[in-house]
């Protein structure tokens, strides 16, 4: 391994690194439709061969995570997604919902490795391990990591704060990986009881926002923290560096930011729900999409990595809201844009009226016209089945937020 990056893969020239990704698509899209009975079904009729690039892939159909309970519940235990027989994995987990996820028998089968790299974890440190090991994935996620690495573990889980401070200040480790609230509370903890736990000099926190406040209080007590992004069934898809400019995504995964409710990649500029496609054999996942928003940052890591970064959690992709007793999706506004090929975006706004709830439809037109807000009139409500106003504006007006559905209504 190389003194400031994980391998030689992290600094490898951009157009090569997506030569690479599109070289081995077509692979996983045969490997999947073979081995995986989901996909068999899916993408039957696709030529393997002809998917070798972005716009190619952006033609496939998306497999959403809010999905995911409804598809293991008609085929268990994983909807058909898995290429290799449940008695060949590992470990299987079950996160909220219920969700099963995979462990294939692989090391460091989630690539959780170069995150922790990244934050300062070298071989022969002691890592607390305070992620959850009952049924979810994610102390098991770090701590393969971290063997990898040829760090020892603390296994210390969720919980027994007192004992877990007790275990800190006996065994000395060197670093801490778990949520970040859970690290506040034990330094908050140990400054109450005068539990000496200074031997934790980083941190690698992921699991829940990790907010400037919480940030500056970690480092008060001297543990330089960073975050990573990561899910249960992808495993890692971005992580912090040195720099502290965004998260830089991690290698060997394709990437695309979709529109909410379409499977349309947004501008580079624009926010998008992040959308992985996993070039695993044993769990190859095509175009899931996590139901999380963020950009892209333009440029380079200043630590030169040069993977692509993004901004990191900017909210959720599933802005359903709940109109007149009706629920409206962003998928619904999607199909009124493609009804009209003028448009180029559209935003329903909902607010509080005096007579109840009122809809605007926002829409981006280069040529507006009574015919066309005539015509949106009729699509939102063929669509949605709800009555609302247009409001038509020029192309790029509209903000670029990632918002398909804007709910300005106050909470009761």
């Amino acid at each position: 391994m190389a003194a400031s990056h994980y391998d030689e893969l992290e600094n490898r020239n951009p157009a090569a690194r997506e030569a690479a990704l599109l070289a081995a698509l077509p692979k996983q899209i045969a490997h999947a439709q073979a081995k995986a009975p989901y996909y068999a079904a899916t993408l039957k009729g696709i030529d393997p061969r002809e998917i070798a690039s972005r716009k190619a892939l952006a033609d496939l159909p998306v497999t959403r995570k809010s999905e995911l309970i409804a598809l293991q519940q008609q085929q268990p235990p994983f909807a058909g997604l898995n290429a290799v027989p449940r008695g060949e994995l590992a470990r299987i987990f079950m996160s909220p919902g219920p969700i099963y996820e995979p462990e294939a028998r692989a090391p460091d089968f989630w690539r959780m490795a170069r995150a922790l790299y990244a934050a300062g974890f070298r071989k022969g440190q002691l890592v607390h391990n305070s992620f959850s090991y009952h049924l979810t994935p994610a102390g098991a996620m770090l701590e393969a990591a971290a063997q990898v690495l040829g760090c020892a573990v603390m296994p210390g889980g969720v919980g027994q704060t007192e004992l877990q401070l007790r275990a800190i200040a006996d065994l000395k480790p060197d670093g801490y990986v778990g949520t970040p609230s859970f690290l506040k509370i034990l330094v908050d903890k140990a400054r109450e009881s005068g539990t000496a736990i200074s031997s934790l000099k980083r941190a690698l926190v992921s699991g829940e926002a990790f907010l400037k406040p919480a940030q500056a209080e970690i480092s008060s007590a001297g543990i330089d923290a960073y975050q990573c992004y990561a899910t249960a069934e992808l495993g890692l898809i971005a992580y912090e560096s040195p720099a502290r400019e965004g998260l830089i995504l991690a290698e060997d995964i394709i990437v695309e930011l979709l529109r909410s409710g379409t499977g349309d990649p947004v501008a580079a500029d624009e926010i998008g729900e992040v959308t992985v496609t996993l070039l695993s054999p044993e769990y190859p996942l095509i175009r899931f999409a996590t139901g999380d928003l963020s950009t892209l940052l333009p440029g380079q890591s200043p630590c030169g990595r040069s993977n692509a970064r993004i901004k990191g959690w900017l909210g959720r992709a599933d802005q359903t809201a709940k109109v007149k007793g009706l629920f409206v999706h962003p998928a619904q506004i999607a199909d009124i844009v493609k009804r009209h090929p003028g448009l180029t975006r559209a935003r329903l706004v909902i607010e509080q009226g005096v007579a109840g709830d009122v809809l605007t439809l926002e829409a981006e037109s280069a040529s507006p016209d009574a015919a066309l807000e005539s015509g949106l009139v009729e699509s939102l409500a063929a669509i949605t089945r709800l009555r609302g106003r247009i409001r038509l504006v020029a192309p790029g007006q509209l903000p670029k937020d990632g918002k398909i559905i804007e709910d300005r209504r106050k909470a009761p």
